[in-house]
């Protein structure tokens, strides 16, 4: 689940995503329907996965790792890092992060207790821990893993000047709707391949009587990737390089024609749960179990977010693949459907050999397939069995994303100074919400993202 970042010189994504270039859908085959078992088993690789590593010996030293996971993502986190324990005879302590997580890692380096690794959910994370000197390289061994597992393109997000810092763990394919399928049958909906299409399955939802969609509105971050997914449609992936990189000026017109048809959905009256008042109060957790706890009588039918919903999903009765299903976000405007990915990188804080050994483990496909068994994940390695996912679903997402290599985009807000796309209460963060509150303001929320852009940047 994607957090926030913020100290003192925010230093933004200067290199854009080169890697990433013109895409197409994230292809979803099969992910609307039941479990195809095509890989011969229906839950997944049981018990702890073969090595195919070799670790050293740390017996006697000690690893810290800090992160911001919560709830079901840090427990099954821990189970990543007691694997490690048990394979190394380190001792690891999980260290939990505050948002956000730069200022908080910059609390520590001045304490003189950084932890080992810290696990950084945004690419500028990585060049800003570069700048201040707190990231170290990654080792030979670790590089090994790299050149061997992942695609170029996820191996640059993570370089700064050509020199590898970060290792991605944990992808997230964020061009997802997940759909309580009772409520879709009652409403005699259907999976929408566009946007208008989109809107006529929500008005099919809400004359049912249920609000069509659960909007994580507490959280800044899942408003941004709804303004991503349509803006890369609409405007397609010259136009979001461009913005990311702030090129063009948030007042362009393909902001506005984006923000006015996001508007569309935010407001149109009794379309999201709670209304705007309501989805300000919503956390992403809540927002998957007002879609997935009620059966078909819940507080919503709909929920936008990455992979990591089958996650919260598993945190309630519902079962993906059935109770849950998912389609690729919508089409917009005549355009692709998008494909937005985020990600959450290891990187180095201290040279030591517990450091390196645990960004080998996390770069080879041992460690990811202990979490892809739980589920709510996505791994970057291309070389993780994808019969290791839990159920069809979730590896046809897994399947798209290794497919697609470089064909996609990074989460713009990612990319971006962390004082605009990644600060509570604050930038893009802030505007969005103030948006949600009042989706006919497209003018004023242009010219409030701009001007919080334009001193970001500066900065």
């Amino acid at each position: 689940m994607r957090t926030t970042l913020r100290t003192g010189k925010a230093v933004g994504m200067r290199r854009a995503a080169t890697a990433f270039v013109a895409v197409g859908a994230l292809a979803l085959a099969g992910c609307g329907g039941g479990d195809t078992g095509d890989e011969g088993k229906d839950g997944g690789g049981g018990g702890a996965p073969k090595a195919t590593v070799q670790l050293p010996d740390l017996k006697g030293q000690k690893v810290s790792v800090a992160a911001v996971w919560g709830g079901a993502e840090r427990k099954v986190f821990l189970e990543v890092l007691e694997q490690f324990e048990e394979r190394t005879g380190a001792e690891v302590a999980f260290v939990p992060a505050q948002d956000p997580i730069i200022g908080f890692l910059e609390s520590k380096v001045a304490g003189g207790e950084p932890p080992d690794v810290a696990m950084l959910p945004q690419v500028g994370a990585i060049e800003q821990a570069v700048a201040n000197k707190w990231a170290k390289p990654v080792g030979p061994e670790a590089q090994k893993q790299l050149d061997k597992n992942y695609a170029d393109g996820w191996k640059e997000l993570g370089a700064v000047d050509g020199k590898q810092y970060g290792v991605y763990f944990k992808a997230a394919n964020k061009s997802l709707v997940w759909y309580n399928t009772a409520v879709m049958k009652n409403a005699g909906g259907q999976e929408p391949k566009n946007w208008d299409a989109f809107l006529e399955t929500s008005q099919a939802i809400y004359d049912s009587g249920i609000a069509p969609v659960s909007v994580a509105g507490a959280e800044g971050w899942t408003l941004t990737d709804w303004f991503e997914n349509v803006y890369l449609s609409q405007a397609g992936p010259e136009k979001y390089d461009q913005l990311a990189k702030h090129e063009i000026k948030w007042t362009d017109p393909s902001v506005k024609k984006a923000l006015s048809t996001l508007g569309e959905l935010f407001g149109k009256k009794g379309f999201v749960a709670g209304g705007a008042q309501g989805a300000l109060g919503t956390e992403f957790p809540e927002s998957v179990k007002q879609t997935f706890v009620g059966g078909d009588q819940p507080k919503a039918g709909m929920v936008f977010e990455g992979d990591m919903v089958s996650l919260a999903i598993s945190e309630t009765d519902a079962k993906v693949g059935t109770d849950a299903k998912v389609f690729p976000f919508p089409a917009v405007g005549g355009g692709d459907s998008p494909a937005v990915v985020g990600g959450d990188a290891a990187v180095a804080l201290k040279d030591s050999k517990g450091a390196q050994a645990l960004l080998t483990y996390l770069a080879s496909p041992d460690a990811a397939a202990i979490w892809a068994q739980a589920g709510g994940f996505v791994s970057p390695n291309k070389n993780l069995d994808f019969g290791t996912y839990p159920d069809a679903v979730q590896r046809d997402i897994a399947k798209a994303l290794i497919a697609a290599g470089d064909d996609i985009r990074f989460d713009m807000s990612d990319q971006t100074p962390q004082a605009f796309g990644g600060t509570p209460g604050k930038g893009e963060w802030k505007v969005l919400q103030d948006f949600l509150k009042n989706p006919k303001d497209v003018a004023g929320a242009q010219a409030a993202l701009e001007a919080a852009a334009a001193k970001a940047y500066k900065d």
